[in-house]
């Protein structure tokens, strides 16, 4: 693969983000489904659902996609997303919706680590695996503001309905899939071996072989987990909260994506100010994220939403930078099934603090 070959690869991989930050039902999931009379507690438990579905699928689904190929598993998670889509609209039980939650869980573990695998071996191919850097920072923006752009049509899902609003999530994903035909996938070493059988066993004997023996690896990942559950389980409740306080529907949109700006800047703040240390990065993000939870307590809105800005860009400030750190490290054979780990990690953490954030914000 050349370089514009490789450019044009990410730029499409672009594309696929925004189409996937801009899906109006999904970036509105928790205030469609308190409209439909879901307590926040339910919604808590379907987090949990979601992310036990997560880690169920994350690490298998990285290694499909380094046994498989990235291409035809970014296709797959597009797939999925409309498979979750027709599930909302059709399906109003407990149980319906969490199977919408669990098909959902797996188009976010198929594209999880196998778009940041693809991005990196594509410029490591064009010999400009430098750019990589801008890329995670690039990619982060372009995702978050398209879902602010989706959070900011909230109150236009809500208008619409769950029915209508999936509906256009499924437009969109169709749109995905197409461009997802378009990508070139990348060739490993991995991909010379006979067998998928003999693949398989080589992505799990060298990713444990990896972890077991950097141990900075283990830390990174768990800190960004960490940090990044309680960002994101913030500004989540924020869109059945903020209606409870006394915001009106019509603004839920336009302040949600205020918040989520937050997000944006901080991927920004990341690429302007890269030559600062790792451990630097991790205490302000830490800040910033504890700033965010203790803003739950306060119950004023604006204060909330203050929190929910700031935890945003903690989330990103960190998550730029462990992801550029990671893939750096770890090794083209295994590098999606790896970014999976990560994203494993963050699902576990998820899974133990969503029931407990729908109680804080009940």
């Amino acid at each position: 693969m050349d370089k514009i070959t490789a450019r044009k690869q990410i730029k499409k991989l672009y594309f696929i983000d925004v189409m996937g930050g801009v899906m109006i039902a999904g970036a509105s999931w928790v205030a469609l489904l308190a409209a439909r009379g879901f307590s926040t507690i339910e919604i808590g438990l379907f987090e949990s659902i979601f992310h036990v579905a997560s880690m169920t699928f994350e690490i298998p689904s990285g290694a499909v996609a380094d046994v498989f190929g990235r291409k035809r598993v970014m296709i797959m998670a597009s797939i999925m997303s409309i498979v979750s889509s027709l599930m909302m609209i059709f399906f109003d039980s407990f149980i319906g919706i969490a199977f919408a939650m669990v098909a959902s869980a797996l188009s976010y573990n198929l594209a999880s680590g196998t778009r940041e695998a693809l991005a990196y071996d594509s410029l490591k191919q064009g010999g400009i695996e430098d750019e990589y850097n801008k890329f995670a920072s690039t990619d982060m923006i372009i995702y978050q503001l398209a879902s602010s752009v989706g959070t900011l049509m909230a109150g236009v899902a809500l208008m619409l309905g769950y029915k209508k609003a999936n509906a256009v999530d499924i437009v969109i994903a169709t749109g995905a899939v197409l461009i997802g035909l378009s990508l070139a996938d990348v060739k490993t070493e991995l991909n010379e071996k006979e067998g998928v059988l003999a693949r398989f066993k080589e992505v799990v004997r060298e990713s444990g072989k990896f972890l077991k023996e950097n141990r900075k690896a283990r830390l990174i990942i768990m800190f960004n987990a960490l940090l990044g559950a309680v960002a994101v389980l913030i500004i989540f409740f924020l869109q059945a909260r903020l209606p409870q306080l006394g915001l009106k529907k019509i603004w839920l949109g336009p302040a949600l994506f205020a918040v989520g700006l937050g997000s944006a800047v901080g991927a920004k703040a990341t690429e302007l100010i890269s030559h600062i240390r790792y451990r630097m990065v991790s205490c302000i993000s830490f800040a910033g994220v504890l700033f965010a939870f203790l803003s739950i307590f306060s119950g004023n809105m604006y204060i909330m939403m203050l929190g929910g800005f700031i935890g945003g860009f903690a989330d990103s400030f960190i998550e730029v930078r462990s992801d550029v750190l990671l893939n750096n490290m770890i090794p083209s054979n295994q590098r999606a099934t790896l970014m999976s780990i990560n994203s494993f990690t963050f699902s576990v953490i998820m899974i133990i603090l969503a029931p407990i954030f729908g109680w804080l914000f009940s």
